[in-house]
């Protein structure tokens, strides 16, 4: 009876705190957020401070340079908001973004994720608890978050960071193979109601297994795009083309055999951005897990091709390099999502109203 009491009372305490572990909020809802905090700082700054080279103003760049410095906290902040924390925990999160990036390293996003989920919560189970809010809320919420940060962002950072090396090695290996397979899945993740580009963030995917998980996104938002026109029209052209996939999976629940084209069409230019035009994404991770939403994707190739012409391990941007891109990221997706989609509509697997958006 005791016990029951108890655990009622806990229930109770975390249901007033707003406080619900569950995989939706964090590995859905917190992932999401935070591939929106990185577009907002370390995604937007490379794309504004490109911009500034190219153009040559030096108040691009530096305007780019200070959005990219800022990662951390704006991850933090965004996973703290989906996570409907209050202002005090909120602002707080500033620091423990600063902390977990940091000594997170090349797996900062991922330490982020972990450790701004936990402080948040701590913050809120604290918040407007006693007198000094003011005072205990925000040191509440820093001490664990720097002290978490210390304690575990480092091996979280080289263990996400580990296993993003042993897929761009794979790949490197075996091109083909790995093409097929980082393609599908992270066009996949894009479709899902859960964030590719904040794993390809939290596992710092670049290289040529960046290339092919761009290959795989496009596949998914162009095919979904041009397989819908006739139901969509150009409204859901744009926002699919250019928005998001993910827009199609109340229509995948009711029919997943719509998802098949597009998903076929990515394991086709997965590897054909691995072997044939060896596609490499060396801008921010992130943009391997965007494809073609704002072109994010198709920036973050051409910003590291710059990138790897400063440091001298690329020559120049060749026509090879421009046509292998616009045929991954758009014409073969297109073409073979319609053939791919054709071919399941003569057959009655896919049938007039199955891709109408709502």
């Amino acid at each position: 009876m005791e016990q029951e009491k108890t655990t009622g009372a806990v229930r109770r305490f975390l249901e007033r705190k707003n406080i619900v572990f569950s995989a939706k909020r964090y590995g859905i809802d917190a992932l999401g957020a935070m591939a929106q905090g990185l577009f907002a700082s370390l995604l937007i700054g490379t794309i504004i401070g490109t911009l500034g080279e190219q153009i040559g103003s030096e108040f691009l760049v530096e305007a780019g340079g200070y959005a990219k410095a800022v990662s951390g906290p704006a991850m933090a902040i965004s996973i703290g908001y989906a996570l409907q924390a209050p202002q005090l925990v909120l602002f707080s999160l500033l620091a423990v973004g600063s902390a977990a990036n940091a000594l997170g390293g090349a797996g900062g996003p991922l330490a982020v994720l972990v450790v701004a989920i936990v402080a948040s919560e701590c913050g809120k189970a604290v918040s407007k608890e006693t007198k000094v809010d003011i005072l205990v809320t925000p040191l509440v919420t820093i001490l664990i978050g720097v002290l978490l940060s210390m304690a575990c962002a480092p091996a979280i950072g080289s263990a996400a960071s580990a296993v993003g090396q042993l897929i761009m090695w794979a790949t490197e290996l075996q091109p083909f193979f790995m093409g097929i397979l980082v393609s599908v899945l992270v066009g996949i993740a894009l479709t899902l109601p859960i964030s590719s580009a904040a794993i390809c963030a939290a596992l710092g995917l670049t290289g040529l297994a960046g290339g092919a998980a761009v290959a795989g996104c496009c596949a998914q938002m162009v095919g979904f795009a041009v397989m819908s026109f006739h139901e969509n029209k150009w409204g859901g052209l744009v926002s699919q083309g250019l928005g998001t996939s993910m827009l199609q999976m109340g229509n995948i629940l009711k029919n997943p055999r719509i998802w098949i084209p597009p998903t076929l069409a990515s394991a086709i230019t997965g590897p054909v951005a691995t072997c044939l035009f060896g596609l490499q994404m060396n801008g921010p991770a992130v943009s391997s897990g965007m494809g073609t939403c704002g072109l994010v994707g198709q920036i973050g190739v051409y910003t590291g091709w710059l990138a790897d012409i400063e440091a001298g391990s690329k020559a120049a941007v060749t026509a090879m390099d421009w046509i292998g891109l616009i045929l991954v990221c758009f014409v073969l997706p297109a073409i073979l999502s319609l053939a791919f989609g054709a071919m399941l509509r003569r057959i009655g697997w896919i049938k007039e109203g199955d891709l109408k958006l709502e």
